[in-house]
């Protein structure tokens, strides 16, 4: 009898787990000002969303099945095939970050030429996560924080991996890497946060992006991939050293990443989408 309690105890927590999960979506709902037409968009931050519409947000039967402890390999069984093509965008900006460690201990260019083509490549699964996605109709309860991690990872991380590896490499350098990675952190971050704030139009797509999106990193990966097909990479870099072998030593061209990173976190800077 006991035993049986105890279930009973455990389903109603679920059941209130998976109540709690919904009433957030229905409040991200209701803050659009229309009462019923879903919010969550499962890939709204990628800048490839042009007229994309927006997806059903995920079912009780979902929420539970990602909640409960009843369901083995919970985790991989709540992936949508989305979530993958997504994962493969992580992986690219991760694979992008070893050619790079590569380039640094041999010197042989090819590796970074390959870390610049895995950046493209994930740029490709960022393109088709959210398009699979609408073709499936599925929506996905990690969709959307999976999407800002690996963009993160491909074109934070990875393009200031590239700099370093480059040339880019004094302390003052290194500095400015990290503001502008930092700055593709909270930009990521503050897109989660207020996605369901951002105006929107008749279809339910947000107006503007707010402060440059991340994928516009690729402009900075696409300068550096010209400087390694021209050799003017580490000694050869343009506009040479500042202050060389002296305190604040470092390399002017690094700051295009500190304006980009500015760029990112800007509140006032408003991209209307296309």
């Amino acid at each position: 009898m006991s035993e049986l309690k105890s279930r009973k105890g455990q389903m109603t927590q679920e059941e209130e787990v998976a109540r709690e999960h919904a009433q957030v979506f229905t409040d991200n709902d209701e803050s659009d000002g229309e009462i019923g037409t879903p919010s969550l968009s499962r890939r709204a931050s990628s800048i490839f969303s042009f007229s994309a519409p927006q997806l059903e947000p995920p079912n009780k039967n979902d929420i539970e099945m990602f909640t409960s402890d009843k369901y083995h390999f919970s985790m991989i069984r709540n992936l949508h095939m989305a979530d993958f093509i997504t994962m493969l965008n992580g992986f690219c900006g991760f694979y992008s970050i070893v050619s790079c460690l590569r380039f640094t201990l041999t010197n042989k260019p090819h590796y970074v030429q390959r870390a610049h083509f895995f950046i493209f490549l994930g740029m490709c699964f960022d393109f088709f996560d959210g398009r699979v996605a609408r073709l499936r109709n599925r929506s996905s309860l990690m969709g959307q924080e999976l999407d800002s991690l690996a963009d993160l990872v491909s074109f934070g991380v990875a393009p200031a991996s590239v700099a370093f590896s480059i040339g880019f490499q004094t302390t003052v350098d290194v500095l400015v890497l990290s503001f502008f990675v930092l700055c593709g952190l909270a930009r990521l971050a503050r897109f989660n946060v207020t996605v369901a704030q951002l105006p929107k139009d008749s279809g339910g797509k947000s107006k503007f992006f707010e402060g440059l999106p991340m994928p516009t990193t690729l402009a900075l990966v696409l300068g550096m991939a010209i400087l390694v097909r021209k050799e003017l990479i580490l000694d050869n870099l343009p506009l040479g050293v500042f202050r060389e072998n002296l305190l604040f030593e470092c390399h002017p061209l690094v700051f295009i990443f500190f304006l980009h990173g500015c760029g990112m976190i800007s509140k006032s800077l408003k991209i209307p989408k296309p």
